[in-house]
């Protein structure tokens, strides 16, 4: 009956991403049903890893992330865990074959944020951006392609990129809480607290890059992956696009959003594109 047990597993993944991404669980909901179930079991694995480190300010954060990372590793050892989350996790880990040294790099860049609270260099910030979103970003692209080796290796730096891109504009979102709330600043040799509009446009470059790079290896995912891959990336190019335009003393004291109607105007007009086969 363990089949139920991984079902049950599988709906509390669902039900994490649901929770805590609106616009994640919508783009995941644009992937082939073949695939989508293990886009969530790898979002609510990375979710819950980055919800110790970020939230859970009353407890012993660093207990918690070495019992997390420990029962990770059981898990995947033993092909199961009584932790639906790590469960559904494993499964698609065995599922894809995917590599551990990205869970290993994820968890250490996790792990920095326990203690590190500036990246002062491009060599630590870059570091970091790698284990947090770039491999994660890979995570994903062995679900899209399949357990397809070639096809991970031609796509593998274009993944990195989009994963990139993605973080940085949470990054520059999430100027003011992770400055006040956590005490982190991300981007080396930016004051946050003298933020101007060079400094801005210096990043959004930066991120504009990674879109570019990233969106070249969209047009050559499989079919089942890219009208969702897609949709993630409209979104944040269009929150890139509202930082943008938005002056840097309003990005330091408030969270830039795309509002629900926006997003759901963003999926509609992700379709047509993509039908009209104007994803390419």
């Amino acid at each position: 009956m363990k089949t139920i047990f991984d079902d049950v597993s599988y709906h509390c993944s669902k039900i994490v991403t649901k929770s805590y991404s609106t616009s994640f669980s919508m783009a995941t909901k644009m992937l082939a049903p073949s695939i989508r179930a293990d886009i969530y079991n790898i979002y609510g694995f990375v979710r819950f890893a980055d919800e110790i480190v970020d939230t859970f300010h009353d407890y012993d954060k660093a207990k918690l992330f070495d019992d997390f990372e420990k029962d990770m590793e059981q898990a995947i050892a033993d092909k199961i865990s009584l932790n639906p989350i790590l469960n559904s996790f494993q499964d698609t880990y065995h599922k894809y074959d995917i590599p551990h040294h990205l869970v290993a790099s994820f968890m250490k860049s996790m792990r920095m944020d326990l203690t590190k609270k500036n990246y002062e260099t491009f060599d630590e910030y870059r570091e970091y951006i790698y284990g947090s979103a770039d491999v994660v970003g890979l995570m994903c692209l062995c679900v899209f392609v399949k357990g397809d080796k070639e096809k991970y290796e031609e796509l593998k730096e274009s993944a990195m990129a989009l994963g990139s891109a993605f973080q940085k504009v949470n990054f520059l979102r999430d100027l003011k809480a992770d400055y006040e709330d956590l005490n982190r600043t991300y981007f080396p040799n930016t004051n946050l607290l003298e933020l101007d509009e060079e400094s801005k446009k210096r990043i959004v470059n930066e991120i504009k890059a990674d879109f570019a790079l990233g969106y070249s290896g969209i047009v050559q995912l499989p079919e089942q992956a890219k009208f969702g891959v897609y949709t993630a990336y409209c979104y944040y190019k269009k929150l890139l696009q509202k930082l943008q335009s938005t002056p840097p003393l309003e990005i330091k004291n408030t969270r830039i959003r795309v509002p629900n109607y926006q997003k759901f105007g963003l999926l509609a007009q992700s379709y047509v594109n993509y039908k009209l086969q104007l994803v390419q």
